[in-house]
């Protein structure tokens, strides 16, 4: 199995909201052709995030996934510096999400703040300045080329 992530599925508790969420902040359906009430796709640049209902995609895995206030995962959006951490907070909060944990210095020598989709996943917004970002805007750990 090669080390690389294809798509990251979010059950959610409604669609519609979730899909302008998303919108709100600035993000492209990936095929408007295709537009469902079932799914809501976004390419990102290496991977892809998908929308699906929480009902769905218990079915789909045979699993009961109740949903929770905060699902115990959390998805990063790097960037590249302090400022841009307080930047991208400030427009995400503007777009009408719940921020969880306000932009500040932390523990391992980054700066880093949490809000939360409206399902309740949460999203860390990071400058983690021992992996800086390369030129695509893509993320390796602990890497500088």
């Amino acid at each position: 199995m090669e080390q690389r992530l294809s798509v990251i599925t979010l059950g959610v508790g409604n669609l519609k909201k979730s899909r302008e969420f998303y919108e709100s902040l600035g993000w492209k359906v990936a095929s408007e052709e295709k537009e469902s009430e079932e799914i809501v796709a976004f390419n990102l640049r290496t991977f892809c995030l998908v929308l699906y209902p929480i009902e769905a995609l218990a079915k789909d895995t045979l699993v009961n996934m109740a949903l929770q206030k905060h699902p115990t995962v959390t998805l990063a959006y790097n960037v590249s510096s302090q400022e841009e951490v307080d930047k991208t907070i400030e427009y995400i909060r503007n777009a009408g999400a719940e921020i969880v944990k306000e932009p500040q210095k932390v523990f391992w020598g980054g700066y880093s703040s949490y809000f939360s989709d409206p399902n309740g996943y949460l999203w860390e917004v990071v400058y983690s300045p021992g992996s800086p970002l390369g030129k695509n805007g893509e993320f390796k750990w602990n890497s500088t080329d």
